[in-house]
């Protein structure tokens, strides 16, 4: 590994150091992916990666390529002390508002995760259910936080995985390229098709 990477990486764990430094033990990063599209689910993931985890590459998922995500996915999960997944579909979506799905899926994937963390850090979000477990939220900390960071991987590829599968379902609306998200692409599909099952009604009200 080359030196800059080895800084770079350094300064990535800093939130984490301070928090070994304090006597914590198994810190959880969290973040999630597809607050934003107009079709699919929100995924959220938790990640407890071992004091002093120097994995290349891991970054912020969106500085990272779609190449290179599946390989870090795969570098997470085998190095990781725990990771866990929540997923919340376009019908919870629009029934209970993107927040509160967001929460709903973070909250699912602390309750996943094999090994219970003693700190949580969050990317952006404060009201969390932790199951009382400390956290912090951290705004932009899926680039200043190695476990974030490594949480923003895991969603990210989980659902892009997802929304790849339905465009197989439903190739019409070009899901393996956008993923969901309201490309001018998405939008004219949308209006020469109507909506399909997996479309957020509540993101899509004006478009059809």
């Amino acid at each position: 590994m080359k030196e800059e990477e080895v800084e770079r990486l350094n300064k990535l764990s800093e939130y984490e150091k301070n928090l070994y430094l304090k006597g914590y033990k198994n810190i959880a990063g969290i973040d999630e992916a597809g607050r934003g599209p107009l079709a699919g689910p929100v995924v959220a993931a938790a990640v407890i990666l071992p004091r002093g985890c120097m994995l290349e590459g891991v970054n912020d998922s969106k500085k990272v390529s779609e190449k290179k995500r599946e390989k870090l996915y795969d570098d997470i999960i085998n190095a990781a002390i725990a990771w866990g997944v929540g997923i919340i579909d376009n019908n919870v979506i629009d029934e209970i508002n993107i927040l509160n799905a967001t929460r709903k899926a973070m909250h699912i994937a602390i309750d996943k995760l094999k090994t219970k963390p003693d700190y949580i850090l969050i990317d952006a979000e404060k009201k969390v259910d932790t199951n009382n477990i400390p956290y912090l939220p951290i705004i932009k900390g899926d680039s200043l936080s190695i476990s974030i960071a490594a949480a923003s991987i895991i969603a990210k590829v989980t659902r892009d995985r997802i929304m790849r599968e339905y465009d197989k379902v439903f190739p019409v609306y070009g899901f393996e390229k956008h993923k969901g998200y309201g490309t001018k692409a998405h939008v004219e599909a949308i209006r020469a098709n109507g909506l399909c099952m997996i479309h957020r009604k509540s993101f899509t009200t004006k478009l059809v």
